[in-house]
């Protein structure tokens, strides 16, 4: 059993960088270069026992640490795992770099990285809105021209990959592994990937992204493959293949928490796979954390953290003794 931490003053161990919130590391020593087989092994070690803490960051990207300042302006804690996105819009796609190096303060100081692509339909422009853009249904055959080779949509999605790839290689020199979470909730139709099941849908986009960031040297992705928790359940028709998912993750937005059901769904799906809450709305309790072990992180989304949580219910969560927050995270 750890020590109770207490809560520290509100912005203390802060440094202003630009418009972003970048906080100095906490940890007696920053993580070296570590192979992405380190994190998963991790991942995998410690489910059952323990959870890593996590916080997303999802806009503006020219803040990518907002949130996260949010976490230690009530808790006095960083979390272990720090969550940021690529994003769509103009600015925020100008600002990548901003997510990048947030992303390498983070790793420097203790706490794992995940990035979430909001990716705009390669049938819309190069940036775009939420809605109409990302949030946007494509016909079944615009979405067979997108995932077969020459055509001009396959031709147009490659290069916004393309765009990704060198913010990424700036990761990887950096040796910091990502936990890269693409096409996100595939099981659902609000974006423009999903609602596709079988081997031709978002299963053979997520297997053809992977293939060419395999192409393109990015060996520190770690592969986290996503649903939500749609009751409609099948999630496994969606899934890529034990060869291309490093993590089996579950987004719970039907229910605040997992069910018991949701929980042996993606276990099974998992098949020893470390599995993650990759989006929540509510900070795990005490209930969730004793009877559903297995979860490897969690990551609350952004302005959720304060918006349906409590100061008590976030400090409940971050001090419970199975939660691994910044500077506990150790390979």
């Amino acid at each position: 059993m750890r020590k109770y931490r207490p809560v520290m003053a509100v912005g203390a161990v802060t440094a202003l960088l630009g418009a972003g919130m970048v906080h100095q590391a906490t940890s007696a020593s920053a993580f070296a270069a570590t192979p992405k087989s380190t994190v998963i092994n991790y991942l995998r070690s410690i489910s059952g026992t323990s959870i890593v803490s996590g916080q997303h960051n999802k806009e503006p990207a020219a803040a990518p640490g907002a949130y996260t300042q949010q976490v230690h302006d009530v808790t006095g804690q960083w979390p272990g795992l720090w969550g940021g996105d690529m994003m769509f819009r103009s600015d925020d796609v100008n600002n990548r770099q901003r997510v990048i190096d947030q992303a390498k303060t983070e790793w420097r100081n203790g706490s794992l990285v995940a990035l979430t692509w909001h990716a705009c339909s390669p049938t819309v422009g190069r940036t775009c809105e939420f809605e109409g853009g990302v949030k946007t249904r494509i016909s079944d055959s615009q979405f067979q021209q997108v995932v077969t080779g020459g055509t001009a949509l396959s031709q147009t999605w490659r290069s916004r990959m393309a765009e990704v790839v060198p913010y990424l290689r700036q990761l990887k020199d950096a040796g910091v592994p990502v936990l890269w979470r693409p096409f996100h909730e595939m099981n659902e139709t609000w974006n423009w990937w999903g609602g596709r099941p079988g081997a031709n849908g978002g299963a053979k986009i997520f297997q053809q992204m992977k293939d060419y960031f395999d192409s393109q040297g990015l060996d520190n992705l770690i592969w986290v493959w996503n649903v939500q928790d749609n009751p409609a359940g099948g999630w496994s028709q969606y899934y890529p293949g034990s060869g291309y998912a490093d993590v089996v993750s579950l987004d719970a937005w039907y229910k605040a928490y997992p069910s018991a059901a949701d929980y042996q769904q993606i276990q099974t799906i998992a098949a020893g796979k470390p599995i993650a809450l990759a989006e929540l709305g509510k900070v795990p309790d005490a209930r969730l954390l004793t009877s559903q072990p297995r979860w490897a992180y969690f990551m609350v989304w952004s302005e959720q953290l304060r918006g349906n949580n409590s100061n008590a219910e976030i400090q409940a969560g971050y001090f419970h003794p199975r939660v691994l927050n910044q500077g506990e995270v150790r390979f």
